[in-house]
């Protein structure tokens, strides 16, 4: 799989294209801010983008969701619980100086469960809740390769302190996550750098509380 990753926005989020080796169409995972360069890349290697996928809706993961859905015609997929918040974005974002964005009605909503084929991708559909209430991961298992948002960072994990936040459910999330996948899937997280599970489990600190 062929994947392009790039740091937008303020709080420097990662936003994904994603596509099988080669392939004339692929996904973009969690367009968080400047819609340009995510649609100049996508014009750079030339595919059609067949959906823009949320792992979850806080502000600097879906700021750039509405201008490149409307630039592409990719339809989007939200976790269920946050479409309200994708619906009006603005009346979400808990600090003052960002923005504005444009809110977008989602297309498709997800909960957990689901299987959705794109691009030619198999992607199945992880609730992970805990940073957010609604937060999912996408597992493409034939790639070995996770989209975890704002779950499991390389390092580290996703804070718990903004509204719907909390520790336990988001421990939770990650356990679930280390028990079904093995140590060479890829983790392509919404923050920080790539990093694999194996190397999670050997040096983040914060797995080791779930081994108590």
């Amino acid at each position: 799989m062929d994947v392009r990753s790039f740091t937008v926005g303020q709080v420097s989020e990662n936003c994904y294209i994603a596509r099988r080796e080669g392939a004339d169409h692929g996904i973009v995972v969690d367009p968080g801010d400047e819609a340009d360069r995510i649609l100049a890349a996508v014009a750079e290697l030339g595919i059609e983008v067949d959906g823009i996928l949320v792992t979850h809706c806080h502000f600097d993961h879906v700021g750039a969701v509405a201008p490149v859905a409307k630039a592409t015609g990719a339809p989007v997929w939200c976790p269920e619980i946050e479409v309200p918040v994708l619906a009006d974005i603005m009346s979400y974002v808990p600090w003052p100086g960002f923005g504005p964005f444009e809110s977008y009605d989602a297309d498709h909503t997800v909960a957990g469960g689901e299987r959705v084929t794109l691009a030619g991708l198999e992607i199945d559909v992880v609730f992970t809740p805990g940073h957010s209430p609604g937060h999912v991961t996408y597992s493409l298992a034939d790639e070995s390769a996770l989209f975890s948002g704002d779950v499991l960072f390389k390092g580290s994990v996703g804070r718990t302190d903004l509204p719907g936040g909390d520790w336990g459910t988001l421990l939770e999330s990650i356990r679930g996550l280390v028990d079904s996948f093995d140590d060479e899937t890829v983790v392509y997280a919404g923050h920080m750098g790539i990093t694999s599970l194996g190397a999670e489990r050997a040096t983040n600190p914060f797995l080791a509380e779930l081994a108590r």
